[in-house]
């Protein structure tokens, strides 16, 4: 039988299955299905023609052409079937059903039966239930549902609308790999890229190169992560960073939640504020919510109050900020505005725990934790608070410290207050006891102190070549000391004085020190390095 014979015989069974599917009754022995999957057989057309060019067999189908291989469908408005090469040409209203799992369509196609691979174009859309990819010009291979585009390509995802120059699709996996002038589009951001891993099913997108996510003022930049439009989490890495119009993050590796506005950074985190508090913050691990205002910093937390020329390093084991019209506890009142938030840039405060240091060139500071407030801008010092200034060092059971111009302008202590001022290269200290204790600031420098209830004071007189002429122990009401140059220059006593003044040759070791006396300079922050040290309490 020569391969013309052979030909018309297969022909006959095509017209035979043809015949069958438009009448049910002449189905009872039906063309046997191709079981290795490999030749394209012919199911249904309205009309068909048979030719023959050089050796070529030739099927010419039209009219709701239905053809198969193995469990991929082929329909079309007109094909071309290749029985020799065992390929095809369609034309009009072609769609390839894959096993019902990717639909693709085109006005035109190429297929290659040994290979399995199609060649789509003009109007070209793949489908695979949840995403909707369309071009010019798709080359798709059915036997491993890998599809890719060259010259531009759109594919749609419920709300989400990805663009590229360049596009892979995979779709076992449902994944597309977009490259060369990437755009992600959704409701809430623009991801612009150059290449981009998106899946159709997780809607996650994952980012391989410089990407930049931009979100109504905040813009991301990122090398590394992945974000995903469905749940509106991302997770970024390499040193990705946060811009928005009032704050800035960098951080090794980021978590994001835009559904809960919730985000967490970590790995040497910075975040620096764009508003008038214009303060910086450095931690290990910082956890925010945009939604309430907060921010928790653990892991070496250092809080920068940035000021002209001197700025205030403040560090604990743990910071913590908020809306001060979220607390769910009064503040303490210490001056007449505080609650009184007309700025709501001014409705924040910080807090701190556990081992807290302060350092700014003209003042440092320790305690056990602290409350700063900009609504009223006071530093609240708890527990075993201590401030140095100069060569003056005040201890008391709770400090408060006023701020003007992020600078220090008053301070006041409650109960136990301690005031102590070392001598230069001798050793005597000037001191100051009392209930209370008053202290106030110009320009940063110690310029006034006050005490009293139970006042005492103990004072090394100088004569006018400033040796020492004796100690002065005294006690009264009210006890005042002007400073200059951060150095006692005036001492006023004010009601039930009572002192005496010893030479300094006869004063004894209890004649110098007034009882609960303590300095602390081994525990004093000497830089803004020594308040990240683990070592110094």
């Amino acid at each position: 039988m020569n391969k013309f014979n052979l030909f018309i015989l297969i022909l006959v069974f095509s017209v035979q299955n043809l015949y069958a599917q438009n009448n049910p009754a002449a189905s009872n022995n039906p063309v046997p299905i191709d079981s290795t999957g490999k030749l394209i057989e012919f199911l249904a057309a309205k009309t068909y023609n048979v030719k023959k060019t050089d050796s070529i067999n030739y099927l010419i189908l039209s009219g709701d052409v239905k053809i198969r291989q193995g469990k991929t469908l082929l329909y079309g408005d007109s094909l071309i079937l290749n029985t020799t090469a065992n390929s095809l040409e369609g034309f009009g209203n072609i769609h390839i059903n894959d096993a019902d799992s990717v639909h693709t369509y085109a006005q035109y196609l190429r297929y290659e039966g040994a290979t399995k691979k199609a060649y789509l174009r003009k109007k070209v859309k793949l489908t695979d239930g949840k995403g909707v990819l369309t071009t010019d010009s798709l080359d798709y291979d059915v036997s491993v549902k890998i599809g890719n585009y060259k010259h531009g390509g759109k594919v749609v995802r419920s709300k989400t609308i990805l663009t590229s120059t360049e596009g892979f699709y995979y779709g076992v996996t449902r994944d597309i790999i977009f490259r060369k002038k990437v755009t992600l589009l959704d409701p809430d951001n623009k991801i612009i890229t150059d290449t981009l891993e998106y899946n159709t099913y997780s809607q996650l997108a994952n980012f391989i190169s410089p990407t930049k996510i931009i979100s109504g003022s905040r813009i991301i930049r990122t090398t590394n992560g992945n974000y995903n439009t469905g749940t509106r989490k991302g997770y970024l890495y390499e040193r990705s960073s946060i811009d928005d119009s009032t704050y800035t993050f960098i951080a090794d590796e980021m978590a994001i939640d835009d559904s809960l506005g919730l985000g967490e950074f970590r790995g040497d985190a910075i975040y620096k504020s764009k508003d008038s508090l214009s303060f910086d913050l450095m931690a290990n691990s910082i956890k925010t919510n945009k939604i309430k205002g907060t921010l928790l910093a653990t892991e070496l937390p250092i809080l920068m109050i940035k000021q002209n020329n001197d700025t205030l390093y403040i560090t604990a084991d743990t910071l913590y900020s908020g809306k001060v019209s979220d607390l769910n506890r009064p503040i303490t009142k210490a001056r007449d505005n505080v609650g009184i938030i007309t700025d709501t840039t001014l409705n924040k405060y910080f807090e701190a725990f556990h081992n807290v240091k302060i350092y700014s060139d003209s003042l440092q500071a320790k305690a056990d934790s602290l409350f700063y407030s900009l609504s009223d801008s006071t530093i609240r010092l708890f527990t075993n608070p201590i401030i140095w200034a100069s060569n003056n060092q005040i201890t008391g059971d709770t400090i408060y410290l006023f701020l003007k111009d992020k600078k220090p302008e008053q301070l006041l202590v409650f109960e136990n207050a301690f005031a102590i001022n070392k001598l230069d290269s001798s050793p005597f200290y000037n001191q100051l006891k009392g209930v209370k204790l008053n202290a106030w600031f110009d320009k940063g420098e110690l310029s006034k102190m006050r005490t009293k209830g139970n006042a005492e004071n103990i004072y090394f007189a100088l004569d006018n070549n400033k040796n020492f002429i004796g100690v002065n122990h005294s006690n009264a009401q009210i006890i005042e000391i002007t400073f200059n140059n951060s150095e006692p220059a005036k001492v006023l006593f004010i009601n039930q004085l009572v002192g005496k003044l010893i030479p300094i040759n006869q004063a004894t070791e209890e004649n110098l020190k007034i009882r609960g006396f303590k300095w602390k300079e081994d525990v004093r922050p000497k830089s803004k390095y020594d308040i990240l040290s683990p070592t110094l309490n």
